[in-house]
């Protein structure tokens, strides 16, 4: 089979399960991603692999996956694009971010804690060779701490909980600690790049060159490109392929000092101006691309990097300390934060549950971890499964502590939580 024939019938086949899978998950009561993130594992060694050998091994041989290797950094790096152009600082009084701050550090810090508690457990049988003990341990630490925002803004928005209490304040809280901890893992990855010559110099000076060139002189260049033009108030259709460039480029040159392409498309995207009407534009045209063909390229490469041997023997103990100490982390640490706020405690738990919700944020990440060859595949099959049960407990923890009942109003009119 030629390279070319090859890599369509895998993305047909990758599109296919993913597409049942979501479609599944969904009548589940779950958002679609977690059915394509599980299609993801199911394509991988453990189920498809253990099958159907042959078929497995021909279908996903190991010189095929550079090519979906490429497509799935496109997708993270479209994607990870998005979520910069989305971003928002905290909206709200004085007393909500307050409580979002909160929230959001006490959702960090706790699962940091926790992480850095563990790491030593954990080194000796599942890093990689070579690595050091404190490049592992920070980036398990970053791994607790992550939170899906765009899994959690979708559960608010399918269970109408957006503009309640808690659903108000695990967005804001989301975005700190989002941002918290991919400034935290850009770290990390300098630190890691210690063992190149010059590494950790080029990394932290490069960073901090593609931050000044992004807002000091991308941010101006492009508001003055952007600027609506037209009836319907959206940018010139031209400017798409500018800013695809700027993506591409930041992404290049992120990779290019030691860094994760996702890291300049986030940045670029930051940049950009916060109209609502660009991110309506940039969504219509980058979303289908990214989300619907390019990210089930990542879940299942992820996916060929899972091995059963993960749970047999002392790993099937290590990965219940890991998910314990992930949930207790988040939904603890969160809870905790929202209560110290003068919330009550059905509040605090929700807001906790959603927090806990890692989804695809999560597998950006570790997939990160792994190709800086910080994790190896035990402790990478790990923590994707933890990533998946941690994103399914989100509704049913939801369910559990809010419930269903109507709740009361906030004060500009919005409905809120239950008293």
């Amino acid at each position: 089979m030629n390279a070319t024939l090859l890599l369509l019938v895998q993305l047909t086949l990758i599109l296919t399960v993913a597409r049942l899978c979501g479609l599944l998950l969904r009548r589940l009561g779950q958002p679609s991603v977690i059915g394509e993130m599980t299609a993801g594992l199911l394509l991988g060694p453990i189920v498809f692999g253990h099958w159907m050998p042959d078929l497995h091994g021909t279908l996903f041989a190991r010189p095929s996956l550079p090519a979906l290797s490429g497509l799935s950094t496109l997708g993270v790096a479209l994607f990870m694009f998005i979520v910069g152009v989305e971003l928002r600082a905290p909206e709200g009084t004085r007393a909500q971010l307050r409580s979002a701050f909160s929230v959001g550090l006490l959702g960090i810090v706790l699962p940091l804690c926790l992480g850095l508690a563990i790491a030593p457990v954990l080194y000796p049988a599942l890093a990689p060779a070579g690595v050091a003990f404190w490049p592992f341990a920070l980036f398990i630490a970053a791994a607790m701490s992550v939170t899906a925002f765009p899994v959690l803004a979708r559960i608010l928005k399918d269970r109408q909980m957006t503009n309640t209490v808690p659903g108000r304040l695990a967005l804001s809280a989301a975005v700190i600690d989002d941002g918290c901890v991919w400034v935290f893992l850009a770290v990390v990855l300098s630190l890691a790049s210690g063992g190149r010559s010059g590494g950790v110099t080029l990394a932290v000076v490069g960073a901090l060159a593609l931050v000044a060139i992004a807002f000091l002189v991308l941010k101006p260049f492009y508001a003055r490109l952007l600027r609506p033009a037209g009836l319907d108030g959206e940018p010139p259709q031209g400017c798409l392929v500018w800013i695809l460039i700027g993506v591409l480029a930041c992404s290049a040159f992120a990779e290019w000092i030691g860094l994760h392409a996702v890291f300049g498309a986030f940045l670029f995207g930051v940049c950009l101006p916060r109209d609502d009407r660009l991110l309506h534009f940039l969504a219509k045209r980058i979303e289908p691309v990214a989300i619907v063909l390019l990210m089930p390229v990542l879940f299942a490469l992820a996916g060929q990097n899972t091995t059963l041997e993960a749970f047999t023997g002392a790993g099937l103990g290590a990965f219940v300390l890991i998910l314990l100490v992930a949930v207790l982390g988040k939904v603890v640490g969160c809870a905790t934060g929202a209560r110290l706020n003068g919330h009550g405690w059905r509040e605090s738990l929700s807001v906790g549950a959603l927090m806990n919700a890692r989804g695809l944020m999560e597998l950006i990440v570790i997939k990160i971890g792994f190709d800086a060859g910080l994790i190896g595949p035990e402790l990478f099959t790990m923590l994707f499964a933890m990533t998946l049960v941690t994103t399914l407990m989100a509704s049913p923890m939801l369910s559990l502590f809010y419930g269903q009942r109507r709740g009361r109003t906030l004060p500009d009119g919005s409905a809120a939580g239950p008293l």
